[in-house]
């Protein structure tokens, strides 16, 4: 496995870890839905680090994964308040 295969790998599981730790740090139910979901986000919000090694090639792993933490739990917070924004007008 080459190096950007394993720095993506490493993203997704930081995106998957950081969307679990939240949903057993949160006080809703759990539910496989809610835990595939969050899950999912995380990881597709933390995958944008990936444009910082496309910037930065040479960028060390561990920076690689803190602007990863970075932007799962800030991006995942976003796009989840556009989603309850929008289901709550209705969907449109």
């Amino acid at each position: 496995m080459q190096e950007h295969d394993r720095n993506i790998l490493w993203l997704i599981l930081l995106g998957i870890s950081i969307a679990l730790g939240k949903l057993l740090s949160g006080s809703d139910p759990l539910s496989w839905r809610l835990v595939a979901g969050r899950s999912l986000l995380g990881a597709a919000t933390t995958m944008i680090a990936g444009a910082a090694v496309m910037q930065i090639p040479d960028l060390p792993l561990i920076a690689i994964l803190g602007i990863g933490s970075a932007l799962g739990v800030g991006g995942a917070q976003v796009v989840e308040k556009i989603i309850v924004n929008w289901g709550s007008r209705g969907g449109g």
